[in-house]
């Protein structure tokens, strides 16, 4: 297969799977996650179910995000190892929050709108609290390996395991409030000031990729 066709069938799988979790999305916020099955889901988008599992394990995984974990880890990795380390993992959550909600035409599904959806779902329905517990501890590993040197030896392991867990839970904060504010304030913004307020300015600084 020519690079050219793998290209391709790599966008068809892409928008396929977005305009399955897209509508996934909207039957769970419309009807409740509960009421809604795979099935739903697939007659909903014009697929079958094995289709729709063929691109998402459980039906859970149609609400989670995986996309800012590459993008988080690919900030973390090019920021400047002078820096703190939450610097380093705070303004990596910034920058991340600034990308996905800007509107990017080449992600439509990346927008508020959208992830405000996910985020109350994840927070109202108990088998997704469950599943958005799992999701950040992968999250935090995956920090913790994007530092590189600072993570080498057990001792520095734990420190950037720590730095890592408390940036991790100020963001936290501040997606529930941008769930309870319905968005009015932007969620880069609530991010920041969960880092000052849990760090200070030291954590908040971004675009430091030295």
């Amino acid at each position: 297969m020519s690079e050219r066709q793998t290209t391709l069938r790599e966008r068809q799988r892409s928008e396929t799977r977005r305009v399955i979790q897209a509508q996934a999305v909207r039957l769970f916020t419309d009807r409740g996650y509960d009421a809604v099955t795979v099935a739903d889901v697939a007659e909903a988008v014009g697929v079958s179910a094995m289709t729709v599992y063929r691109h998402f394990s459980t039906k859970e995984d149609l609400v989670l995000i995986d996309q800012p974990v590459q993008l988080i880890t690919e900030r973390v990795a090019a920021s400047s190892p002078t820096y703190p380390l939450v610097r380093r993992v705070g303004g990596a959550l910034v920058d991340t929050a600034t990308a996905l909600t800007s509107g990017d035409e080449d992600e439509p599904a990346s927008n508020e709108r959208f992830l405000l959806d996910c985020l109350r779902l994840m927070v109202s329905t108990p088998a997704l609290r469950a599943r958005h517990l799992d999701s950040q501890y992968a999250l935090q590993q995956a920090i913790v390996d994007a530092l590189g040197d600072d993570a080498t030896t057990p001792e520095a392991t734990f420190r950037a395991q720590a730095a890592t867990s408390a940036c991790l839970a100020a963001m936290h904060t501040a997606l529930t409030r941008w769930a309870e504010v319905d968005g009015q304030t932007k969620l880069p913004e609530l991010i920041a000031g969960a880092l000052a307020a849990s760090f200070g300015d030291i954590a908040v600084a971004t675009g430091q990729r030295d």
